[in-house]
């Protein structure tokens, strides 16, 4: 994935400017910015859901919206609705519906997928149960199974740690170092710059324009994270890492 002097409008009015960048197969990425920062805009563009004003975005070798069938978004599970009743295993199907379509039924080997992901992120005991009766952190891995169900190329994920439990945490990240291995790329938009640190390759440092794209280590440095928080936003950690307040 390759962003070239890329700025994204709203109205035309540019609300994210000067992305440049290349993603490599099998790298993670960590998307990184206060509120308002344009975390989601970048993933909206990497999906083809907003267009680019100026420069250039390819995702896959083509256009955001031709790639979109090789991409998996995983959303904050907080955000779903909670009252709606589907099982573990529908959320995890839906991650099939490009193959199968709206209107036909999984076959089983739609269905063997399913499982296969459930097992992968370690639910398999909660296949039959609600959705709406897992934690937080459970919710999380079930979305996460409906993405390794699509098999996709490159991953997308919105915030997946926000109040995530910590065994949770871990079924997360070891499930996402296996995709990397099978050659998937991840983007992960986050606020934690430990996560960053600890499980990305690359950084992508965000205030409504681009402060630096590169290894983390580059990248996360204290001038530039005080050129994106502020002076006062930052606590040093330790001699590596530096912690947004």
């Amino acid at each position: 994935m390759v962003f070239d002097e890329a700025t994204v409008a709203y109205d035309q009015v540019p609300v994210l400017t000067n992305v440049h960048g290349t993603i490599e197969v099998g790298r993670a990425v960590a998307v990184i910015g206060p509120h308002g920062a344009g975390k989601s805009i970048l993933i909206k563009t990497i999906l083809g859901m907003v267009p680019v004003a100026s420069g250039s975005v390819t995702v896959l070798g083509r256009p955001p919206a031709q790639a979109r069938r090789q991409i998996a978004y995983v959303p904050q599970a907080g955000t779903l609705d909670a009252e709606f009743p589907v099982t573990v295993t529908q959320v995890v199907l839906t991650g099939r519906y490009r193959w199968i379509g709206w209107v036909r039924r999984p076959t089983f080997t739609d269905r063997a997928v399913a499982s296969h992901a459930l097992r992968i992120v370690g639910l398999t005991d909660r296949a039959r149960d609600r959705f709406t009766t897992l934690s937080v952190g459970q919710r999380q891995r079930v979305l996460l199974a409906r993405a390794i169900a699509q098999r996709p190329r490159l991953l997308l994920l919105d915030e997946p740690f926000d109040r995530v439990d910590a065994l949770s945490q871990q079924a997360l990240l070891a499930t996402l170092t296996a995709m990397r291995s099978d050659g998937t790329s991840v983007v992960i938009s986050s606020h934690d710059l430990a996560l960053a640190h600890l499980t990305c390759d690359d950084t992508c440092l965000l205030n409504r324009r681009q402060f630096g794209f590169g290894p983390t280590a580059v990248t996360l440095t204290q001038e530039n994270l005080r050129a994106v928080y502020g002076r006062t936003a930052l606590e040093p950690q330790d001699d590596s890492a530096v912690a947004v307040r």
